[in-house]
């Protein structure tokens, strides 16, 4: 008995050695499940696998909240800042800093409830106060955007988790808005240079900004929703399309964002890269230029120019058409209906319509296309030629001389390309680069904006739409798809709508 007791101590040591290396074991193991929870020895547990994205257009600078380019919201919407409404791949609203909203049946006032136990990157708490804070520094200081606010007449957090804002006047786009730039919310106490540095609460902070050549992504310890899979995301710049490709073959990039729509030319005999697409919301279409100087100030000459347009035929075979369009809104836009019957192909009734017109009248077009839609501009351009109709002066051009002539209104009729969101408005303003105006269509526009629901919205909306589809105030050709080329051990890639919002969260080389 006596030696029996004397080995006791001994193995209740072995016991509770053997007891808390199991203990360790499991907390490991379950650590390692548990994405948020780091490991003992102080390291993150997620991949921390670096992902490389080549892209075509660089941020002029990194402050969104000046800053109207593309790119710029590119790069930081969703991955550095969150918006209080977010928006999918297919362009609808979903919670975002905002976890949920209720709207006054006279679509005045608008009531937020705020997700709780959110910080930016810095550690400071994300509240209400925040979001008052951000819509009345856009509002005073006329940030881009404001307008979409609409007629805000005040913005206030009854508590840290509650936001009202009141409207003089119903704005049925105002959640869409607040999906946008004109939507994030701002630390009010940061003190940072936002044109080469940013700070949201999003997965994402910048780690390092090259202006022109690329913006460093690094994973925010601070987040407060899944980690991003992988630690660093890297947008680089490239002047052409070859040098993203060249960048892919290399591997010195995993992704590429090219402008061309000849993904295959690029992608050559390369078998570890693969071409994806999803539906975008950009909308190639033919711009007439209606001024009362311009022939195509005149209903006739643009219905007739619709009917000589023979679209299927011209489209096909290009790779970057997503769905064919015969008006001012896509189909991932409210108020979408299908108006591509309206103008069929018929050479004949355009040539009706165009004997009231003489040669000498009619004259020489003058056709702007984009240097990556030449092959598209020669097509069209060989439509309106082919029955005498027209002379046509295809005049390819860049994109920031396009602009220019567009603004100056020095072109007769263009290939041009418009975003989903600013599509429809603006064949209402007749201060647009089109100069188009009438008066039915601008009253169903007003119609629409005045809207206290979103069914009411969408159906003056279409009923818009119809009118100046049938007053052929341009000619929609189709709705544009997003592409990439991506190296074949790339996951968690979001191809839809990227040209706006490259959302690179799931992104991991595996």
């Amino acid at each position: 008995m006596a030696q029996h007791q004397g080995r006791s101590p001994w193995r209740w040591a072995i016991f509770l050695a053997v007891a808390v290396s199991l203990f360790a074991l499991l907390w490991v193991a379950w650590s390692l499940a548990d994405r948020h929870v780091p490991a003992p020895w102080g390291e993150d547990v997620r991949s921390d696998s670096t992902v490389a994205v080549g892209l075509r257009d660089a941020p002029k600078s990194l402050d969104i909240r000046t800053e109207r380019d593309r790119p710029v919201g590119q790069a930081l919407l969703d991955n550095v800042y969150e918006t209080l409404v977010g928006v999918d791949g297919r362009n609808r609203l979903h919670a975002s800093l905002a976890s949920s909203w209720k709207t006054s049946s006279d679509g005045l006032t608008y009531t937020f409830t705020m997700r709780r136990a959110i910080t930016f990157s810095n550690g400071d708490a994300l509240d209400a106060s925040d979001a008052v804070w951000s819509l009345q520094q856009a509002i005073q200081q006329h940030r881009p955007g404001v307008e979409t606010l609409g007629k805000l007449t005040n913005v206030a957090n009854p508590d840290a988790h509650t936001l009202v804002l009141t409207l003089g006047e119903p704005n049925p786009r105002l959640l869409r808005a607040l999906s946008g730039p004109i939507g994030i919310v701002f630390d009010r106490d940061a003190t940072i240079n936002y044109t080469s540095q940013a700070m949201g609460s999003g997965p994402f902070v910048v780690a390092a900004y090259t202006p022109g050549s690329s913006t460093t992504l690094r994973r925010n310890p601070k987040y407060a929703g899944p980690d991003p899979a992988s630690s660093q995301v890297t947008l680089r710049y490239f002047a052409t399309d070859d040098a993203v490709a060249a960048a892919l073959h290399k591997g010195e990039i995993q992704m590429g964002l090219p402008d061309t729509i000849d993904l295959e030319r690029l992608r050559g005999n390369d078998s570890s890269l693969s071409i994806a697409q999803d539906n975008g919301t950009r909308t190639v279409l033919i711009g007439f230029n209606a001024d009362p100087s311009s022939i195509f100030s005149d209903q006739r000459v643009r219905q007739a120019t619709r009917h000589l347009i023979d679209v299927p035929a011209a489209i096909n075979g290009r790779h970057d058409v997503a769905t064919r369009l015969g008006g001012p809104i896509g189909p991932l836009e409210p108020g979408y209906e299908d108006l591509t019957g309206l103008f069929p192909h018929d050479s004949a009734e355009a040539r009706s319509m165009l004997s009231y017109f003489s040669s000498q009248y009619l004259g020489t077009v003058v056709f702007l296309v984009p240097q990556g839609y030449r092959d598209l501009g020669e097509a069209l351009t060989q439509q309106l030629e082919q029955d005498g109709a027209f002379g046509v002066d295809m005049q390819v051009v860049d994109d920031a001389t396009m602009a220019t002539r567009l603004t100056d209104g020095n072109y007769t009729i263009a290939l041009t390309t418009l975003e989903g969101d600013e599509s429809a408005g603006t064949f209402a303003n007749a201060d647009s680069v089109f100069r188009y105006t009438n008066g039915t269509a601008q009253r169903q526009y007003r119609d629409a904006l005045a809207s206290t629901n979103d069914k009411d919205y969408q159906r003056h909306l279409r009923e818009f739409a119809r009118t100046v589809s049938q007053d052929a105030a341009a000619d929609w050709l189709y709705v544009s798809k997003d592409q990439a080329l991506v190296k074949s051990r790339l996951e968690g890639y979001q191809v839809a709508m990227s040209g706006a919002r490259l959302r690179v969260e799931n992104l991991q080389v595996k």
